[in-house]
């Protein structure tokens, strides 16, 4: 499949295009120079053949950031088919761009310069001042308008091999592999900057509780599971700003994939590479770091919305903990993300070369102790910069993935169930005796299994809690919640 790749200076529309040719709102968009800063990639349809496509970062310079920024993005392009070189129309041509785009054009690449921002036919003229760059495949074109961007389409159409033609089939199992389809009337969505309603963290917030019998799904709002998708594990990599969430990312890839710097709160738009890993296919999101609601400046309250939203499809959580610095309530908030999307869930310790290594024991029990709503989930130290103990985690990950994904026998639930109920015996109500007559497993991802009785309302949330505990002991759970339901006898 071959590779096209949006090039150009910060804020000129790059990820705005990206989003009109893939038709979907996947990289965010805003005014705030630098948006965009590590490489997005979705599969484009141009007509009836399909493109990898790549979202770069601004070709800025002068602080740590941006200059990291600039490598990834001149390196994404020097590995792509085709480069759309693109450039704000409403200025004039810049000196810097046009070296860029002539060292461009020596390697031997398809190279087009798209010039956006030409929103009306009175711009037009601003077309010509371009021409300077030495370039037939120039491109005046409007993304926020939607204007005269065929002629660019079918310049990118021509690049494409036949060999890349795709069936309908083939085009909506790709439209409908994310977010759904969106069309040009919806595209462009005015942004209400006062809006909060997706913020969880406030800096005046008592420390996070949690409901005791969390665990226990009695309202059965969770995610249905397609069993199709056994062997692909969507893995949401979360934690606050500046934990090392990105460099763990790299460090799972073996490869410079999400821009790592100093500055808190590098990652805003989530970063997702899928890896094949002993026959299973295991997909990371970096998402963005996250902050009290008293810190978050412009455009991270969007990285925060999608944040969430990766969490809703994700099938399990690396918790990324600074094991060299003091945790915060902030750490138990973020987990509980995980806790109430009842996702599987590993605890990375990272940072590990740099933390007290003779308080080991005392870290360790601070995590259980913090996180005692996640005490299913296993805890491993490592560290992502030096590499230490990460090639660990994807055999872990498919531990625990297998545990996610497991179907109990009924026969073997029910032994263990009466073996429970032989030893405490279920406490009456009222002086109503209280039964269970079996149990089954219903579902998975994660587990849930149904408890079948005369009283559902009569099992005290204590039973359940030691119920829970004995399927633990008889059967491997770790690292993914147990969900019960109680019901009666023909209750769906």
């Amino acid at each position: 499949m071959k590779k096209i790749a949006i090039i150009g200076r910060p804020n000129v529309g790059k990820s705005s295009l990206f989003n009109r040719l893939v038709k979907k709102r996947d990289a965010i968009t805003s005014d705030m120079a630098g948006t965009t800063r590590d490489i997005k990639r979705k599969v484009a349809i141009i007509n009836d053949k399909q493109a990898e496509l790549l979202d770069t970062g601004g070709l800025d310079k002068g602080c740590e950031l941006f200059d990291k920024i600039k490598e990834m993005s001149l390196k994404a392009a020097y590995a792509a088919d085709i480069i759309l070189y693109m450039v704000d129309g409403k200025g004039l041509p810049e000196e810097e761009d046009k070296k860029l785009f002539y060292e461009l054009q020596t390697l031997g690449k398809e190279v087009a310069l798209v010039v956006n921002k030409i929103d009306n036919d009175k711009m037009k003229d601003k077309l010509w001042e371009f021409y300077e760059f030495g370039t037939d495949a120039i491109f005046g074109i409007s993304v926020a308008h939607n204007r005269n961007t065929v002629a660019l389409l079918d310049w990118l159409y021509e690049r494409i091999p036949d060999e890349d033609i795709i069936t309908e089939d083939e085009e909506q199992e790709i439209v409908s592999a994310d977010d759904e389809e969106i069309t040009d009337e919806e595209f462009f969505i005015e942004h209400d900057d006062e809006e909060d309603g997706y913020y969880y963290w406030d800096a005046d917030d008592e420390e996070a509780t949690f409901e005791d019998d969390s665990i226990f799904a009695e309202n059965d709002n969770i995610k249905e599971y397609d069993p199709e998708d056994d062997n692909h594990i969507k893995v949401a990599i979360i934690g606050r700003t500046n934990v090392g969430k990105s460099s763990l990312l790299n460090a799972l890839l073996h490869e410079e994939r999400s821009v790592v710097s100093s500055v808190s709160g590098t990652t805003i738009d989530p970063i997702d590479e899928t890896i094949v890993y002993k026959d299973k296919q295991i997909t990371f999101v970096d998402t963005a770091g996250l902050r009290r609601r008293g810190k978050i400046i412009g455009i991270e309250k969007y990285a925060l919305l999608r944040t969430k939203e990766m969490l809703e499809n994700a099938n399990m959580a690396l918790i990324v903990l600074d094991a060299s610095q003091p945790f915060l309530d902030l750490d138990e908030k973020i987990a509980g993300l995980v806790d109430s999307n009842r996702l599987s869930a590993i605890i990375v310790l990272n940072k590990w070369d740099i933390s007290d290594k003779q308080e080991h024991d005392k870290i360790i029990q601070e995590v259980r102790d913090r996180f005692k709503f996640l005490a299913y989930a296993p805890i491993i130290t490592l560290s992502a910069k030096s590499g230490q103990r990460v090639d660990k985690l994807h055999d872990m990950i498919l531990s625990i993935n297998e545990n996610y994904t497991q179907r109990i026998p009924t026969s073997q639930l029910n032994e263990v169930l009466q073996r429970a109920l032989r030893r405490h015996t279920l406490p009456s109500v009222s002086g109503q005796v209280i039964r269970i007559y079996y149990a089954t497993q219903y579902e998975t991802r994660p587990p849930k299994i149904a408890l079948v009785m005369n009283k559902p309302k009569g099992l005290h949330f204590t039973y359940r809690r030691y119920l829970a505990n004995k399927f633990r002991e008889a059967f491997n759970f770790e690292g993914t919640p147990l969900l019960f339901k109680a019901k009666k006898r023909g209750e769906r």
